[in-house]
């Protein structure tokens, strides 16, 4: 009889004797990709969830994404070289796993968070094209989609500029979406600075499938009664046909606002030629015809949607300015303009799901590619909690150089060489010129408040080696298990691991992280505290 779902369904065998290799007891889960099961028993039974297809589908995707990097990378010249996993802990990152040293009591090795330092040691050697698929370790805090173990690709050069970077970055993606998704990427990505992006979107991790382009409306409202605005910085969001949300739906927007740290969140209808609103009264005639003159075009229907197209000027192709009958505009006020844009970037996104303009993927392979650019970052931003300013990519992102006498006294005025490539919405990479020179290097670690004494305790090696003739370097690191999540079109990154953690860090698997016994702590030179010995008695009770 004929299987129609299986590749050999039509042939059939004739068998002369039947050897069992191993009997199977009854599987805890079906084998079936038409069967959902929960998470946590896919993850304890991982090796028969990877039985499934589909399953197995995304690991063979990562094969290939794999393949076309290495060569890539090969083919242009690259070396793969590895470098140490087990490094020293550095200041500046997020928290690291330890690992004690045995034979040296009391001292501790950490998982590296990225080879940072490698391959610009590397870069300084005279190996200037370096790449490696990295595993990385960050003990931070989780969320639903991160692992504390992922993977990079990561790539470094000598004597190249951003312009380099990018466009060796650009043809890659190119490789990677031909090859493995048969998709043609239009090259070069449109490129915008930090900047830009922040003021026309509210983040720096633009989803351009769709337009909704936020205003700055400051000087248009200077001179109204309405107290909120004349006094500070506003920020506009036109809705196309947003005119139809109910009040409820606008006040879920307003509850939406405030959980991000928002005051709260203005609006105004447009109907009949005129806008209407509670707040409308404290404007003058002028200054709301200026306010509707003042939207953007943006058909906000997303139609960059169909293919790649350079963002913005596709989405407002054939489309007006100004507030049209039924639109809905939003604003966001208060004195500081950055973090406006970023409220209010927030609510867009949360518009753009209420208009259906972003696509529900699940496990169907998107149809947009829009990727971008995004340069010219601060190189510090200030920590209220620390009270100070902190690095926002890391300690070794050089500086503009026309920015450079402003490193010592007005940090936060500084421009950074740094760049992140974005592909809807989600930041595939990033990367950024490097620091080459050692007096540079210092003045950097002097804004982030480590001292000369620190700094040559912690990258005393670094340090030095950028005295013996460092060339000019930078690179780039891409989350692998982000790109093939989206190449594939899954939910999560654990969907393309063969083995992941679950949201608590845990495998459910092999019962990982587990406790271990007395000696091997005293050879390690180490002891628990109370409350780690109570933990350990009770989860050693529940067994």
């Amino acid at each position: 009889m004929i299987n129609p779902h299986l590749t050999t369904g039509e042939i059939e065998v004739l068998a002369e004797a039947l050897v069992i290799l191993n009997k199977a007891e009854v599987p805890p889960l079906e084998v079936d990709d038409r069967v959902d099961a929960s998470e946590d028993m896919r993850l304890q039974y991982r090796y028969l969830d990877l039985r499934r297809p589909k399953v197995a589908g995304a690991l063979q995707l990562r094969h290939r994404i794999v393949s076309s990097v290495r060569d890539f990378f090969n083919q242009g010249g690259f070396l793969d070289i590895e470098t140490p996993i087990l490094c020293r802990s550095t200041p500046e990152g997020a928290r690291d796993y330890l690992v004690p040293s045995r034979v040296h009591p009391g001292k501790f090795y950490a998982l590296p968070q990225s080879p940072q330092l490698y391959k610009q040691s590397l870069m300084i050697s005279g190996l200037d094209r370096y790449y490696q698929i990295a595993k990385c370790f960050r003990d931070e805090d989780l969320r639903a989609d991160r692992q504390p173990e992922f993977t990079q690709i990561d790539v470094e050069m000598s004597f190249v500029d951003s312009d380099d970077v990018l466009s060796v970055m650009e043809h890659l993606m190119a490789k990677l979406w031909k090859e493995v998704l048969g998709v043609d990427l239009h090259l070069p990505f449109p490129r915008y600075t930090f900047q830009d992006v922040m003021e026309t979107y509210g983040t720096d991790k633009p989803d351009l499938r769709y337009g909704l382009k936020l205003v700055d409306v400051t000087s248009l409202v200077k001179s109204c009664s309405f107290q909120v605005f004349s006094s500070n910085d506003v920020r506009m969001l036109r809705v196309p046909g947003g005119g139809k949300f109910s009040r409820n739906d606008v006040d879920g927007l307003i509850a939406f606002a405030q959980q991000q740290g928002a005051k709260g969140l203005a609006w105004m209808k447009s109907e009949n030629g005129t806008l209407t609103g509670s707040i409308t009264k404290y404007f003058s005639p002028e200054e709301l015809i200026a306010l509707r003159a003042a939207a953007p075009a943006d058909d906000g229907q997303g139609s960059v949607a169909q293919g790649y197209a350079s963002p913005g000027d596709a989405s407002d192709a054939g489309v007006s300015a100004g507030v049209k009958d039924g639109d809905l505009l939003l604003f966001m006020a208060g004195p500081d303009s950055r973090k406006n844009c970023t409220y209010l970037g927030k609510v867009r996104q949360r518009v753009a799901e209420m208009l259906g303009l972003i696509p529900v993927v699940t496990n169907e392979k998107e149809t947009s590619w829009n990727f971008s650019w995004t340069t010219d970052f601060p190189l510090f931003e200030y920590s209220e909690e620390e009270n100070r300013y902190m690095a926002m990519h890391h300690p070794f992102t050089s500086p503009m150089l026309e920015d450079m006498h402003l490193l010592d006294e007005q940090p936060g005025k500084v421009r950074s060489k740094a760049y992140d490539l974005i592909l809807n919405g989600n930041e595939l990479g990033g990367g950024s010129i490097r620091i080459h020179e050692r007096a540079v290097q210092q003045r950097m670690f002097r804004a982030l408040g480590i001292s000369d004494a620190q700094a040559q305790e912690k990258f005393g090696f670094l340090l030095e080696a950028l005295t013996y003739g460092a060339p000019p370097h930078g690179g780039i690191a891409f989350g692998l298990d982000r790109l093939c999540t989206l190449m594939g079109g899954y939910t999560s990154i654990r969907d393309v691991i063969a083995f992941p953690k679950t949201k608590t860090a845990e495998s459910l698997m092999d019962g990982s992280p587990g406790a271990v016994d007395d000696a091997q702590l005293k050879e390690l030179h180490i002891g628990l505290s109370a409350e780690a010995k109570a933990a350990k008695a009770a989860m050693q009770a529940k067994k």
